[in-house]
């Protein structure tokens, strides 16, 4: 039997949760407020995707390991597909005006193009856009 979840739920640790909804709202993502409080926020990524920011104390609470320190660690990149690459361009950009380090230059491979950024807690998000019409074909 194949896994087909409904929802995909990333946890990611924050230390400054009103510093992370302002960088991430000037980046133009929503979030609900329903699944919002002191210690967590629920980031609406796309339908039936989203990212949970966790204070790093809340987050500890879910896990008997130490939380690794995303400066000095990678352990997942936040890839996102997204409809040109005009709005790779556009959502990087306001991520970098917003506080946000670069990662990589942007990547044109002619089908995919691009770019990345490491937010406020320097987790890792990659920006995409796929041309499956230019697609290498053999």
């Amino acid at each position: 039997m194949a896994i087909r979840a409904k929802q995909i739920f990333v946890n990611l640790p924050v230390q400054d949760l009103k510093k992370s909804v302002e960088f991430f709202t000037k980046v133009g993502f929503e979030f609900d407020a329903n699944f919002t409080d002191e210690s967590a926020t629920c980031m609406i990524i796309g339908e039936n995707i989203y990212a949970m920011l966790l204070v790093e104390e809340r987050f500890q609470s879910f896990i008997s390991k130490k939380i690794s320190n995303a400066a000095d660690t990678t352990e997942v990149i936040v890839a996102l597909s997204v409809d040109s690459r005009e709005q790779v361009d556009a959502i990087v950009q306001a991520a970098l005006d917003a506080g946000a380090k670069p990662s990589n230059e942007p990547q044109d491979h002619g089908f995919m193009y691009g770019w990345s950024f490491q937010d406020l807690d320097d987790h890792l998000w990659e920006v995409s856009y796929m041309d499956l019409s230019a697609f290498p074909s053999e």
